[in-house]
């Protein structure tokens, strides 16, 4: 019954909009037309910089991996903008190469089974799919190819307990296994590289992956909770916010502090759900201003977050998750907690997406009637959102 229901809503998604063809990578024309000529010379400032800065800094360069707190777009497979019909399932206005080009760090997906494929979908195939994990890996290392200077972290939550070979193996086909980066250790280590060093053996891909084992034959895909704890992500409140260790479980009974002393990284997620119908929990973009704001005295600002965490575990997060990235804009706050000026990023605007801001939309997929579909949709695969 429930898998009648599903195919039915899916099938009703994709009349209104919900579940859409795969988004491009390029600049689309629901891009701030303001900034196209800066994007265009994006590979040309980083490259110009590259001899003198890491990672859009120079003060940056000698500093170790898991002493600086790396921006990181959260789901940002997953686009709200034309290319999807502004699907409010989608967590970013830009995508994931835009993001690196504006300073993100650290890039945030979920991988699904799809036939066989290792397919980037928001909680399913039906209702969000950005396309497979290889295209998309592909395009992140023509990136890194032009920006050689650039130190990168992936994390992949592994929604179909896929094994590392199979990850291996679409890493593989799109070259950008070249750039994996084999830690020392196969647990959670006090000291990583400095950025420079990384940049010099030109292993400059960090690799993380939810649920995964230990693969000898992929060393480079690391087991995400063997290196790292996070705080709870299903805050619906600007009240909802905390630094208590969530996962992984082996930790929760601890501290954040306790913790990092052992040698874990700490992911700071800021991001906010708004709670609809049918227990649907959505990205609340209505907030967005607020949440990804730099402010330190306003409750549910990342800047406020920030300032909480980095006093209850000791540091500053190493890695910090938000949905739409340019607002705020987010990496403010990373800028400020690292101390530095950033140089050879493309200026992105402030300002959400909208329909009204982009032509071709269609107005149907923003309807109460599809609205209704996905619920359908919601009550036959669970909760809306996962991280």
């Amino acid at each position: 019954m429930l898998t009648s229901i599903f195919t039915a809503s899916a099938a009703i998604l994709s009349l209104t909009g919900f579940a859409q063809a795969v988004p491009q990578f390029g600049f689309s024309s629901s891009s701030i037309s303001t900034t196209t000529a800066t994007a265009a010379s994006v590979t040309q400032a980083a490259a110009s910089t590259s001899t003198v800065a890491c990672n859009n800094s120079p003060d940056l360069c000698n500093r170790n991996y898991n002493n600086i707190t790396h921006m990181g777009a959260h789901d940002v497979a997953f686009l709200r903008d034309s290319s999807t019909s502004f699907s409010v399932a989608g967590n970013t206005f830009y995508n994931a190469t835009v993001a690196l080009s504006a300073g993100i760090r650290l890039l945030q997906a979920q991988v699904h089974d799809s036939n066989g494929t290792l397919e980037l979908c928001h909680t399913s195939c039906s209702l969000l799919d950005g396309g497979s994990l290889e295209s998309w890996l592909s395009k992140i290392k023509t990136w890194m190819d032009a920006n050689p200077n650039e130190v990168v972290s992936i994390l992949l939550v592994n929604s179909d307990n896929f094994e590392a070979s199979e990850f291996g193996t679409v890493f593989e086909a799109s070259g950008i296994s070249t750039y994996g980066y084999t830690p020392e250790s196969t647990s959670a280590m006090a000291t990583w590289p400095t950025l420079q060093t990384l940049i010099t053996a030109n292993t400059r891909l960090v690799t993380y992956i939810a649920s995964i084992d230990y693969d000898t034959t992929y060393p480079y895909l690391l087991p995400e909770f063997t290196y790292m704890f996070e705080n709870p992500y299903d805050v619906t409140s600007s009240e909802g916010f905390n630094c208590t260790v969530d996962r992984p479980t082996s930790l929760s009974s601890g501290t954040g502090a306790s913790a990092i002393s052992s040698g874990y990284m700490s992911l700071m997620n800021h991001f906010q759900y708004s709670e609809m119908a049918f227990g649907i929990t959505v990205p609340a973009v209505s907030l967005i201003e607020t949440t990804n704001s730099a402010a330190t005295n306003t409750t549910g600002a990342l800047g406020t977050h920030a300032v909480q965490c980095n006093s209850e575990w000791g540091g500053k997060p190493t890695f910090v998750l938000v949905d739409f990235f340019n607002v705020g804009p987010a990496i403010e706050v990373a800028d400020t907690l690292n101390g530095i000026t950033p140089t050879g990023r493309i200026s992105l605007s402030t300002a959400q997406l909208t329909a009204g801001t982009s032509a071709g939309v269609r107005p149907e997929s923003r309807s109460w009637f599809g609205v209704a579909a996905m619920a359908m949709s919601a009550v036959a695969i669970g909760n809306f959102v996962w991280l």
